[in-house]
């Protein structure tokens, strides 16, 4: 570095001196002595600033050699106020920077691991060459051979409904839910895999074993004590009505009676309700699909309320069909229509008219049941389909509702393959929808 600079400055110096000599010809021998004596003394001082100047770029040199191999304490405290000095303190304040927000980074990067290491629920990152780039310490107890960085995906987990989950997010871009059950024997898995903004994509795998088995057990509790709380009541309902018959017509005798006839037969429906429930949720329910053409489904529907909605002056008409046929269970499907029906007769009738309908969409029908009724405040909308859950909850029990009909056409459609919504404007009536598969 000295030699360098040190020529250079020879170089400039010898390049004037030749100058000098070729425009001052003019002068006489005698100008050469001073000549000779301004060079040494040019020379002198260029070799002085040269080895003077040559350190500080030396330092320069290292500091930038530290710094690009990540050493970003480094600095190099040049206290002079010239040029050299100006750049060796800007250098110093970008170092700085750099070493504050690497710190900042990876503060944040051992934050994030110790979240993701604190959670449950398993998860992994995937990288856009279907390489493992990373997982939690429950995903390391997961796999049996523990994951491993750099590795192919397959060769870690091998569910095929996982790993069509994760090349779905990573090459259509948008989060992607499947079932897992061959990862661990005998577990249940919901994974759910959302693409990353560089490529591939993060996994999350929820173990549901536990909470199936719990939900499992309720269902059989539910559908045993319904099963055998159904002869009790068939007996207590027969007896009761036999009474009736021979009750006297005066008295408190017949008003009793009826009351435990209605009592009987309300407990008798919610019984039956539960026991449809508990059979579709299982799936124990088998379902005979078939193809169907949608004005089918629509007229028989209205056939089997038409005369009660005439009863209460209400209009019950089709007003649009579509031609396409679905894929459906034609006694599963007509028991949808009645529960929505039958729950527009009860809460809408006030509206005067009640209308069915199926339009198509991309690769299903959507059927409809709308009414004009008083409407469904907004916040009711999203637990309309829970067990047992009633917007006007004494209304319901007059009418002798069991809370069970939305669950159980919510749970008959998406055993279809389709799916069921609800929407309302207040005081301007309901429509619920729901959507069933075209017949393939």
């Amino acid at each position: 570095m000295r030699n360098r600079i040190f020529l250079k400055a020879l170089a400039a110096f010898t390049l004037v001196i030749l100058t000098a000599t070729l425009t001052f010809r003019i002068f006489t021998d005698k100008v050469w002595p001073g000549l000779l004596v301004a060079f040494v003394v040019a020379l002198v001082f260029s070799a002085i600033d040269a080895y003077s100047t040559a350190p500080r770029l030396q330092r320069i040199v290292q500091f930038a050699g530290r710094v690009a191999a990540g050493d970003f304490a480094a600095r190099l405290d040049e206290s002079s106020a010239d040029e050299i000095g100006q750049v060796s303190a800007s250098l110093d304040k970008t170092a700085s920077h750099l070493e504050e927000s690497f710190t900042a980074l990876q503060t944040s990067q051992r934050l994030l691991e110790t979240l993701l290491n604190s959670m449950q629920d398993a998860v992994i990152a995937i990288g856009a060459d279907d390489r493992v780039q990373w997982a939690n310490e429950a995903m390391d107890e997961l796999v049996p051979q523990r994951t491993r960085r750099d590795a192919l995906l397959v060769e870690t987990v091998r569910d095929p409904d996982f790993l069509a989950a994760v090349r779905e997010a990573s090459e259509l871009r948008k989060v992607s839910t499947a079932r897992a059950a061959s990862i661990l024997p005998g577990r249940t898995f919901e994974v759910t895999v959302a693409p990353m903004p560089v490529g591939g994509a993060v996994a999350v795998l929820r173990d549901l074993t536990e909470t199936e088995r719990v939900e499992k057990t309720r269902r059989d509790f539910i559908a045993n004590v319904s099963h055998e709380l159904r002869t009790p009541l068939t007996s207590i309902q027969g007896y009761t009505e036999t009474l009736l018959d021979s009750a006297p017509e005066n008295g408190h005798t017949r008003e009793f009676l009826d009351i435990i006839r209605k009592s009987a037969l309300r407990m008798s429906r919610l019984t039956e309700d539960l026991l449809t429930l508990a059979r579709v949720e299982s799936g124990e329910q088998r379902f005979d699909i078939q193809s169907v053409a949608p004005s089918d489904l629509l007229q028989e529907a209205v056939q089997s309320f038409r005369e009660l909605a005439r009863a209460q002056n209400v209009e019950l008409k089709v007003e649009d069909a579509a031609p396409a046929p679905v894929g459906a269970d034609f006694e599963a499907i007509h028991q949808v229509f009645s529960n929505l029906v039958d729950n527009a007769l009860k809460y809408a009738a006030s509206g005067g008219r009640i209308v069915l309908g199926a339009t198509p969409i991309p690769q299903a029908v959507e059927f409809y049941v709308q009414d004009f009724g008083p409407g469904i405040p907004s916040e009711h909308l999203a637990r309309l389909f829970e067990r047992f859950y009633r917007v006007d909850k004494a209304r319901s029990r007059e009418s002798g509702g069991t809370g069970l009909g939305l669950a159980i056409a919510k749970h008959i459609v998406m055993a279809h393959g389709g799916a069921i919504r609800a929407q309302s404007d207040l005081n301007h009536g309901s429509t619920f929808f729901f959507t069933l598969p075209l017949a393939s």
